[in-house]
């Protein structure tokens, strides 16, 4: 799946009231763990991404992929001096996946990925582990910039 863009509601809504959803990417670029970092690399470059998401498959038999890691740009910066081609997403992948719903608050995202020290989240709906979108860092400064309305600045982006 690849990031979408950004939500545009007619509606603006105040920054302290606005949500994930509001200023996340639907959908999700992955890979499976045996992924070579080389091809995450040419991912990331295509979508205009910082990450990916690693999922597997428990059996063939599993319907539903299971969240197991994200490869950040970061991470793949730090395993350049290893071969690309036969290192894979699920070696490097050190970043960790955290999840938020896609209610919560943009403040309440912030603040995870400042307590995890990351740059991205993964949006689930409720009781869900199959996300559904993405918010990174640059979703909430946009939200931030914006100041009372995160949405026009979608809206112009």
């Amino acid at each position: 799946m690849a990031y979408a863009e950004h939500r545009q509601e007619d509606l603006p809504v105040a920054f302290e009231t606005a949500t994930v959803g509001d200023a996340m990417s639907r959908g999700v670029i992955s890979c499976p763990p045996e992924t070579p970092l080389r091809t995450v690399a040419r991912m990331m470059a295509t979508f205009g991404v910082h990450a990916i998401f690693v999922f597997e498959r428990l059996d063939e038999y599993d319907e539903i992929p299971r969240l197991w890691a994200v490869v950040s740009d970061l991470d793949l910066v730090a395993a350049t001096q290893l071969n690309l081609n036969s290192v894979t997403a699920g070696a490097t992948a050190v970043t960790p996946l955290v999840s938020i719903a896609v209610d919560r608050s943009i403040e309440e995202a912030g603040s995870l990925m400042s307590q995890y020290g990351i740059a991205h989240l993964a949006v689930t709906e409720d009781g869900s582990s199959v996300p559904i979108g993405v918010i990174s860092t640059l979703d909430i400064a946009r939200a931030v910039a914006a100041g009372h309305s995160p949405r026009e600045i979608f809206a112009s982006a």
